[in-house]
């Protein structure tokens, strides 16, 4: 166990779901040289928390214990944000999602680490820690399908996505219609349908239903045998 006389990292913890929040919490308290200065649920709401807490300041973050996929921002565009005021911030992502697009886009946007929520306790802590003292830290598995540096730029199909173009994409996956995008994003539903169609054509799908498909397959959304009625197809062909 920690010294407790250390001085604690300060945690801002970021995650959609209330449960997950409080669990993670009650995780962190248990930890002696670690404490949770606030619990956000969006990453809205952690830009705004940096906003109004710079660095140095008294309820600075040492670590931003953040959710890659949260609806809205995101934490992918979140963590972008973050560091362009606050080039220093250090961003620990999670997911249920270790495969594809997700950690590569986080990790590259400046995130100094990437954990998948099914980890141990004590890897959670462990990524915490090291992203504290300065170091990276990406959970092994993750860092065996990103290769060698895990850190590095990757190729795939969803890197073909212009940074707004992936925001949409994965609001499509997460079910939401053009008219709540347009409303979030403040731009008209003509626009989204605009950009919309581009993330089809390079894509090579023709519908929201394939579009969720692919994403499925390329690590940028949960994996599941069923989708509001279609299966997922493997990747030997199977049809849906």
């Amino acid at each position: 166990m920690q010294d407790s006389s250390e001085k604690q990292i300060s945690v801002l913890l970021v995650d959609d779901h209330e449960l997950v929040r409080e669990g993670i919490a009650r995780l962190l308290a248990d930890a002696a040289d670690m404490t949770v200065i606030a619990q956000l649920a969006s990453g809205e709401e952690a830009v705004e928390y940096v906003t109004e807490n710079p660095a140095n300041s008294a309820n600075a973050a040492d670590v931003i214990l953040m959710d890659a996929r949260m609806p809205g921002l995101g934490g992918i565009e979140a963590t972008r944000a973050i560091l362009k005021q606050c080039s220093n911030c250090k961003i620990v992502a999670m997911s249920t999602v270790g495969l594809g697009v997700i950690p590569s886009q986080i990790l590259r946007t400046g995130a100094k680490g990437f954990i998948t929520k099914s980890v141990s306790i004590a890897e959670m802590l462990q990524a915490i820690r090291m992203v504290a003292s300065g170091e990276h830290y990406v959970t092994p598995s993750v860092a065996m399908q990103l290769a060698v540096n895990p850190f590095a730029s990757s190729e795939g199909l969803f890197e073909k996505l212009s940074r707004r173009e992936l925001q949409i994409a994965l609001m499509l996956t997460d079910g939401k219609k053009v008219s709540e995008i347009a409303a979030y994003l403040e731009l008209s539903p003509k626009t989204v349908y605009s950009y919309r169609y581009r993330i089809f054509e390079k894509l090579g799908v023709h519908s929201d239903v394939e579009l969720i498909i692919i994403a499925v397959e390329h690590g940028l959304s949960e994996d599941s045998r069923e989708l509001d009625g279609f299966p997922v197809p493997n990747r030997s062909g199977a049809k849906h």
